[in-house]
């Protein structure tokens, strides 16, 4: 109830701000087509979204006509390519109803994969790595530093330590937007980031207070 999802609802053109306006490279996106801001716009959710098709289908479902190479790359990439190879068929094995033939891990590598095929300036990141366990969300999150790499990143975030080294976080809680800069700065002028910190970093997570953030990387034009 932060207002996390309707940022990012906004931003996909879902529905439309009443009062302001959102830019990307200095276009006001309501003068942009839907469909081309959203083909510039890829989202990575806390559960990968898989079809009852191969895992190249899977992976190549991110780009029409993309040849086994770009496939391959991608899942190299992603750090898929090892367990795709062990699996029965290779590249060839059918993916069960909701992934149920992978693991938590394996089913979000291939969905960073597909990301990875699709290569969109634009990355929307809404807490890929929180079911995972700590082997799996390590090798994760090495592919999404591949992936977000000279993009503009929004990362939706509870974990902070996900989000320390974004170049602004905004904080928000109970609809409200309480602070917006970078961590140090938050530190210091942000008590509800600061208290965050402090039961996160100091008392553990799961104790936490109701607090969320949205972090950007390599923003684009204001």
């Amino acid at each position: 109830g932060a207002g996390k999802s309707t940022i990012i609802n906004l931003l996909m053109r879902f529905y439309d701000p009443q009062s302001g306006r959102i830019t990307v490279d200095n276009h006001d996106i309501k003068s942009l087509k839907i469909k081309s801001l959203r083909d510039q716009i890829t989202i990575l959710m806390q559960e990968a979204q898989l079809f009852y098709k191969s895992v190249a289908e899977n992976i190549a479902f991110g780009k029409e006509g993309a040849t086994t190479e770009e496939i391959i790359r991608a899942a190299k990439l992603a750090q898929a390519h090892d367990f795709i190879e062990n699996m029965p068929n290779g590249y060839e094995t059918m993916i069960e109803e909701g992934g149920e033939n992978l693991s938590g891990g394996q089913k979000q590598r291939i969905n960073i994969a597909r990301a990875m095929i699709r290569n969109t300036p634009i990355l929307i990141l809404d807490e890929p790595t929180t079911a995972l366990d700590a082997k799996s969300e390590s090798l994760v999150h090495d592919a999404i530093n591949v992936l977000t790499r000279g993009k503009t990143t929004f990362v939706i975030a509870h974990k902070l330590s996900t989000i320390r080294d974004a170049d602004k976080i905004l904080v928000l809680d109970k609809g409200q937007m309480v602070g917006l800069g970078k961590h140090d700065e938050l530190l210091e002028n942000c008590e509800p980031y600061r208290q965050l910190c402090r039961w996160q970093f100091g008392m553990g997570i799961d104790t936490a207070p109701e607090l969320s953030g949205i972090a950007e990387t390599a923003p684009l034009k204001p």
